[in-house]
């Protein structure tokens, strides 16, 4: 039984490229910033690019951002950050630095599509883009083992380098969709990317597949009347949410969960859990209807 979860995993991980996270993670990028004086543009590139970043990666961000209005600067950029108080495009997003969550929130939101890229740049990105991996990890992982387990159902929303039918099993899937999480999330951190360089984390997310499948399966024989299901695609959730934020901390902070606050981690993530695996099926079965 475990060598052949095993060989289903590693036929799963072969879809898998870490070159391609590395294309994302450096796609170009440019922020246009607009303040009323020298002194705010020089505080809101200290505070995307801040002075204890290496020489080289310092001056890379610099590079990316913009001072809007200054002779010689170019006219387009992807993204416009105004500090508050100036005029500004509708499509520029006010940062208040003395409360800057918000607009970083919303920036990695609306632009999704630099979030690696935003991230490996700028530190103050780092966390909220992160949050934001995980989070869409779960979801899949969460929907996956629902749209596996009811006919006719097809994960359409999942944006993954493989589709359903590849797979053997649910172990495989949400093995490989960890791993690449792990990818995305090294990747976001300005951290070496692929199975050499996260042979540690991706060790640790293979090994962890084998609880996983035994307290699945032993919930779905457990529960009556398909609330096995749901109680499935939660733990599907809490051990990929658990995996994720504690790879995103030791990346960003150098040091991971400890046990207890894996288990208090994993704790409100399974109810979190249950709470989107019913919505997620009440709208596949609606949508049905």
């Amino acid at each position: 039984m475990i060598t052949r979860t095993l060989k289903s995993i590693g036929q799963a991980v072969r879809h898998l490229n870490p070159v391609d996270v590395r294309r994302e993670a450096a796609r170009p990028v440019t922020i246009g910033l607009v303040a009323s004086y020298g002194e705010s543009l020089a505080a809101m590139e200290e505070f995307f690019a801040p002075a204890y970043l290496p020489q080289p990666r310092r001056v890379e961000a610099l590079q990316c951002l913009i001072r809007t209005g200054e002779p010689g600067a170019p006219r387009r950029y992807d993204i416009e950050i105004c500090e508050p108080g100036t005029a500004h495009s509708r499509e520029a997003h006010v940062l208040d630095l003395a409360n800057p969550l918000p607009t970083i929130r919303e920036i990695a939101e609306e632009h999704s599509e630099f979030g690696l890229a935003l991230a490996r740049l700028f530190p103050p990105f780092r966390a909220e883009v992160g949050r934001q991996l995980v989070s869409k990890v779960c979801r899949e992982n969460t929907f996956f083992c629902l749209a596996t387990a009811l006919p006719n159902i097809t994960p359409s929303f999942l944006t993954l380098p493989w589709t359903v039918g590849e797979f053997a099993s649910d172990t495989a899937f949400l093995t490989a969709n960890q791993i690449r999480m792990a990818f995305l999330l090294a990747a976001a951190n300005d951290r070496p990317v692929g199975y050499a360089e996260q042979k540690t984390e991706v060790g640790s997310i293979i090994a962890g597949a084998f609880g996983w499948r035994a307290l699945a399966r032993e919930l779905v024989g457990k529960v009556p009347l398909g609330g096995g299901l749901i109680a499935k695609s939660a733990v599907a959730y809490a051990g990929t949410w658990v995996v994720g934020r504690s790879i995103e901390r030791l990346y960003r902070l150098g040091c991971g969960y400890s046990k207890r606050e894996r288990r208090e981690e994993y704790a409100s993530a399974y109810e979190r859990g249950r709470e989107v695996a019913l919505a997620l099926l009440e709208s596949v079965t609606s949508r049905k209807a």
